[in-house]
C-alpha cells in the first residue's frame, strides 16, 4: 500500500497523529531528500515518541521521479511504502501526483492523509473574501512565459496564490505594480516558523516594505481581479507593456486561437 504523507511546513508540532501512525509502521519511506526526512524522523522520536521498524529510505525528487517510476513493480507496494516531501503536502509543487497515478493504473490501494499545507494556509490569512482561489506554484523564472503567466496570473478572476523565491520577490512586487497598481497583495514569511510574517497593500507599498535583504520562503496571494480574463479584448491586451509573443499567448487563451498563428498574425500586423 501507498501512504502520502503531509509533513510540517515549519513547527514540527503541526504533524497529525495519523501521520505518526503511518511513519511508525513504514517499511520503506520515499522522499525528496533522505537526509531532510532522516532529520525529521529523528526530531520526531525525540519530541513526539516516534517510534519505527528502521524503513530503507529512497530519494524521489522531480528530477528522477519518472525515471524512478518506470522502473517499480506492482510488487514493491506489497509492503507499507510512505511517500513524505521535505514539508507540506505532497503533490503541492512536489512529487506524489505520478505515484498516485501508477497506483490507479495497476489497482494498487492507496491513501492521501490531510495535514500541512502552506496554499491554504496562505489563502486563509490573506482575509480576501472571495473564496474561490487558483494556485499558480511558482512563475516561469523570466522571459515571454513569465510575462504570459503573470497576465494570467493577475486577471483570471479569481484570488490567485503564488510561490515565490526571495531572489526573485522584489522582481515580482514591481511586475504587480507596474500591470496592476491597485490590486490588494498578501505576503507570508516563512509560514509557521519562529519568523513567520504577514504584509497586506498594494505592490509599490510592500516594496518599501522589503528594502532590507529578503529570505526565507513566500507565499504570496494576490486579490481577485474584477473579472475573468475573457472580459479582455484583444485591444486590452495589445496596450499591455509586454512582448508580443506573451500576447499572443494570452489572445489565443480568450480567442482559442492557435498561438502560433496569433503571434504571426500580430507580427504582421
Amino acid at each position: 500500500m501507498l501512504s502520502l504523507v503531509p509533513t510540517p511546513i515549519g513547527n514540527i508540532s503541526d504533524i497529525s497523529l495519523r501521520s505518526l501512525e503511518i511513519l511508525s509502521t513504514a517499511d520503506t519511506i520515499l522522499c525528496e531528500d533522505t537526509r531532510v526526512t532522516k532529520k525529521l524522523i529523528h526530531l520526531l522520536k525525540e519530541r513526539h515518541n516516534l517510534t519505527t521498524t528502521e524503513p530503507q529510505f529512497f530519494s524521489l525528487h522531480s528530477h528522477n521521479e519518472a525515471e524512478f517510476i518506470s522502473k517499480l513493480t506492482p510488487e514493491f507496494f506489497n509492503q507499507n511504502v510512505v511517500y513524505v516531501s521535505d514539508a507540506g503536502m505532497p503533490g503541492i509543487s512536489d512529487p506524489g501526483q505520478m505515484l498516485i497515478s501508477y497506483c490507479i493504473d495497476h489497482g494498487i490501494a492507496y491513501d492521501v492523509l490531510p495535514g500541512a499545507n502552506a496554499v491554504l494556509t496562505a489563502f486563509v490569512a490573506s482575509g480576501f473574501v472571495n473564496t474561490k482561489m487558483l494556485f499558480f506554484g511558482f512563475l516561469p523564472h523570466k522571459g515571454n512565459d513569465r510575462s504570459a503567466a503573470l497576465q494570467e496570473a493577475l486577471f483570471n478572476g479569481y484570488t490567485t496564490v503564488l510561490y515565490e523565491a526571495p531572489t526573485r520577490l522584489e522582481k515580482l512586487l514591481g511586475e504587480i505594480a507596474i500591470a496592476a497598481p491597485t490590486r490588494q497583495v498578501f505576503l507570508a514569511k516563512e509560514l509557521t516558523k519562529r519568523y513567520q510574517r504577514f504584509y497586506r497593500g498594494i505592490a509599490s507599498e510592500l516594496m518599501t516594505q522589503m528594502d532590507q535583504e529578503i529570505r526565507g520562503e513566500w507565499v504570496v496571494v494576490i486579490e481577485a481581479s474584477e473579472g475573468k480574463s475573457t472580459s479582455l479584448s484583444e485591444q486590452d491586451i495589445l496596450a499591455l507593456d509586454i512582448p508580443k509573443k506573451a500576447a499572443s499567448k494570452l489572445i489565443a487563451k480568450i480567442t482559442g486561437e492557435n498561438p502560433k498563428e496569433c503571434y504571426t498574425r500580430l507580427m504582421k500586423s
